[in-house]
Parts: structure tokens; sequence; C-alpha cells
């Protein structure tokens, strides 16, 4: 039965409440303003006056620091920016692929064009392929005509990664977005 593979995954344990281990802690209020240093008794005690929870927010520091806040917006925030981030890195290395013809009429070629440009516009990487088929390999200077013309059109918003090289029957090039 194929599923989903727990073992790889990165999970990120906040000890709240009665579950912090430390006998003294650095306290920081929701508003950010340092209390100062106290037993985990006695910060217990002022999470609770206040209707809140106690997260330690840094266990390595000495003494470790734990924040008066509530727990279950606290997690949901700390999860919104993991998953964030996650997006953005995958973004900057996700490829988009765009196949041309070296004889391409001008609105098909105007409408990959103004693809290319929303995928860059997005943040991808966009691969230029023109495919020859034929005869067509006999004219091979079309295709780099056509990959000089996605240049040109897209000169303001990318730049060539890769420059127009053939591979087999195919004349590839990658466009990356300037940032």
């Amino acid at each position: 039965m194929a599923g989903r593979s727990y073992y790889n995954q990165k999970r990120t344990f906040w000890r709240a409440n009665q579950n912090i281990r430390a006998p003294k802690l650095r306290v920081i209020d929701s508003l950010g303003k340092q209390l100062g240093v106290f037993s985990l008794s006695e910060a217990l005690k002022i999470a609770q006056e206040q209707g809140l929870d106690l997260v330690e927010i840094a266990p390595k520091a000495a003494p470790p620091v734990a924040k008066i806040i509530d727990f279950a917006k606290f997690k949901y925030q700390q999860e919104k920016k993991e998953r964030e981030a996650r997006k953005k890195e995958k973004k900057g290395t996700e490829q988009k692929e765009i196949w041309l013809t070296p004889f391409i009429a001008n609105n098909d070629y105007a409408v990959r064009v103004g693809r290319i440009n929303e995928f860059l516009g997005e943040g991808y990487k966009v691969r230029v392929v023109v495919r020859f088929t034929g005869r067509q390999m006999g004219h091979k200077e079309f295709g780099y005509e056509i990959a000089k013309r996605v240049v040109e059109d897209t000169k303001d918003i990318a730049k060539v990664d890769v420059q127009p090289k053939f591979i087999g029957r195919q004349l590839l090039m990658t466009l990356a977005p300037l940032k």
C-alpha cells in the first residue's frame, strides 16, 4: 500500500506550559516587552493571570526564553511562515516550458510570449523549446531567429539564463526573471 512517508518530515515541537523543563526562564510578555528572569512556577502563574500560555521560544539560550502568548495562534503563525518559505523556495527552482515551432504564426507567437511573460512575472524560470520536424531541420536559422525574437520581446523582464543551443531536433533556451 503506497502512502505518505512520515519519517523524513521535519517537525518543530514547541514546549508550552507544564511541558517546559527549564527551572528558570527569561519571560517576554505578549507585546514583546521583557519582564525578567523568573522560576517556571512564577512564569506559569503570570501567564495564567493573563489567560494566556507560556511558550518556550529559545530553549538553547541561557536562561531559556519563554513568551506569554496564545499558543494556538502562535502555532498557526509559525506553520504559515513555514508554508510561505516552502512556496518561495519551490518557485525559485521550478521551471515552466513553452514549445514553439520555427514557422509559428504571429497570433500563436503572441499568445506564447504572453504566457512566457506571465510565468516570468510569477517568478518561474521559463524553458523555451523550438521544435523542428522533418525538413525543417534544414532551416535551423529560423529557430535562432525565433529565439532571438523571444529574447527581444521579454528583455524588460527576463535575462537569458542558458543560451540557445541545439539538442537533437530541439533548440533549447532558458529565461530567468530579472530580480
